[in-house]
């Protein structure tokens, strides 16, 4: 072979391997729990992933490249939560990790991307710190798009306090980093209102019967119980007031609307009130398109998602993410966190349209403007009017 017809074939096959190169799939990570008693939450956050990367995929991706989903079970737990990562990025070379249900998950593994120069977008986990822990950092890689415990927690305040002008209030939280630093949160709020709580009680997960606790807070003549834990304990607590004769209201955080909270409770749970991003209401031509496809791709019962806050927010993280991968034109981390920073384009998603929702000192895209109140009725969460 002449040295012309070697460099056409050489150049050839370089053409081919660049062009193989260029194809290959933008790899996201996705970590949360798909077991165990989050698993709602979790289930539906991932749901809601993939519709949004499907629906991207089928537009033609992003940069011409393929979104792939690598999703982990980290089944809720702090130390899976950091295998996990470390297998993400050392392994499968994710650009991005979106999910983190747990606040303590989350604090535990996020560093480890924080380390590596790789973005990760908090779409459920709340803990008020999960966007704080680096922030003194030259850059920052975590962002969120979820309600904060800090708005959470001035909203189930105003709510009992303010609203409806309670002015003894009971607080049960589980004793997990999610549910001890809400208490921690609410006590400050309330702390502002001059109030402080008659009863702080505490229990563990799994527990199933809170008559102590409950029984404390009775007799210190609670007027309201606030709350922060997870849905299958939630459920304990509503039913153990049942039990005990004592009907005072529960609001709490936004996990009252898990579908673990709301079957499992029953009648027990009804006129219940918490924060919330999303409800399943076609309330416009988006979260209708959002809701029909979710209920088409997954069938969950009763058309009902387990976690419709989760799918939600789930689904507009990948949205956010795309959108600076293609601003910045770019998969490096670095590139993507200074995109998410300054999006120039506005992003349609099911919670809001999200406009300049992060800055350099600001990393979370969900405010008070839109979050709204959520309350059980006949086994669904609607708008509380």
């Amino acid at each position: 072979m002449n040295f012309k017809l070697k460099a056409l074939v050489a150049g050839v096959a370089l053409g081919f391997s660049m062009s193989g190169m260029a194809a290959e799939p933008i790899k996201i990570g996705v970590s949360g729990p798909f077991t165990g008693g989050s698993a709602p939450m979790g289930v539906s956050m991932r749901d809601g992933v993939k519709l949004a990367v499907n629906e991207i995929n089928a537009a033609g991706g992003v940069l011409g490249r393929k979104l792939e989903v690598v999703e982990r079970d980290d089944e809720a737990k702090n130390e899976r939560g950091v295998q996990i990562a470390q297998e993400l990025i050392n392994k499968e070379h994710v650009v991005a990790t979106v999910g983190y249900i747990n606040t303590g998950v989350a604090l535990a593994s996020q560093r480890f991307y924080q380390q590596a120069q790789i973005p990760v977008m908090n779409n459920v986990a709340t803990g008020s710190v999960v966007t704080q822990q680096f922030a003194t950092q030259p850059m920052n890689f975590v962002f969120r798009n979820s309600a904060s415990d800090a708005i959470q927690s001035q909203m189930i305040v105003d709510e009992a306090i303010g609203r409806r002008g309670f002015k003894k209030v009971a607080i049960l939280a589980d004793s997990t980093n999610y549910g001890q630093l809400g208490r921690a949160d609410l006590e400050k709020a309330l702390e502002k209102k001059g109030i402080k709580p008659v009863a702080v009680e505490k229990y563990n997960l799994q527990d199933v019967d809170m008559t102590s606790q409950l029984l404390k807070a009775k007799q210190a003549g609670a007027e309201a119980v606030l709350t922060y834990g997870i849905g299958p304990e939630l459920a304990q607590i509503a039913n153990g007031m049942e039990k005990l004769g004592w009907k005072v209201p529960m609001i709490g955080s936004w996990t009252l609307s898990m579908a673990n909270f709301v079957d499992n409770a029953g009648k027990n749970g009804e006129g219940t009130r918490m924060p919330q991003t999303f409800i399943q209401d076609p309330s416009t031509p988006k979260r209708k398109a959002f809701i029909d496809a979710y209920v088409k791709a997954y069938n969950p019962p009763g058309g009902r998602m387990p976690s419709a806050v989760s799918a939600a927010q789930g689904y507009d993280s990948i949205y956010l993410l795309a959108a600076a991968i293609k601003q910045a034109n770019s998969t490096e981390g670095p590139k993507i966190v200074a995109a998410l920073e300054n999006l120039n384009t506005k992003v349609d998603g099911v919670v809001t349209t999200y406009d300049k929702p992060y800055s350099k000192t600001d990393h979370e895209a969900i405010n008070f403007n839109n979050t709204v109140f959520g309350e059980v009725r006949g086994g669904r969460v609607v708008q509380a009017k």
